[in-house]
């Protein structure tokens, strides 16, 4: 085989081999994206039916069920446009309450977002940025109390 044949299998292969390392890693991030809807993304039926992906919003008030015995629970979460109820089967955070923001993460099945992780704002000034801004796009009305929409 003459050298330049030798040469050409060589870049032909580095090549190959480049290509199949980039596509393997688009697949794993593909498996690792999670994307972020509020309830009136949700309503018009623009996130995925039973794939994973981030929901966020307003804890409503009142809203809250605990099964006395257990870690279930249940809730709505709102963007003041529409909601959203979620269930949750783990321990919740601290900071978990009423009227407060909340990014879960989960699925949506049968209309109820089934949440396995749940995640509460850790302080009076911090939002996750995408509440923030489906709360800016959808303020609340005049009679509910006035939540502050900010981001980091």
């Amino acid at each position: 085989m003459m050298q330049r044949h030798k040469r050409l299998l060589l870049v032909l292969g580095i090549v190959a081999g480049v290509g199949l390392a980039a596509w393997l890693g688009s697949k794993a991030f593909e498996s690792n994206v999670m994307f972020f809807f509020d309830p009136s993304q949700i309503a018009e039926g623009k996130a995925p039916v039973d794939k994973r992906f981030r929901l966020g919003g307003m804890v409503v008030k009142g809203s809250i069920e605990k099964t006395p015995g257990t870690l279930d629970v249940k809730f709505q979460v709102t963007d003041f446009r529409h909601t959203v109820p979620v269930t949750y089967d783990k321990i919740l955070p601290d900071l978990f309450r009423e009227g407060q923001g909340v990014v879960a993460h989960g699925r949506l099945r049968d209309g109820v977002f089934v949440a396995d992780e749940v995640l509460a704002k850790h302080d009076e000034k911090y939002m996750p940025p995408e509440v923030a801004k489906s709360l800016k796009d959808n303020p609340p009305p005049p009679d509910a109390p006035a939540q502050p929409a900010r981001g980091t």
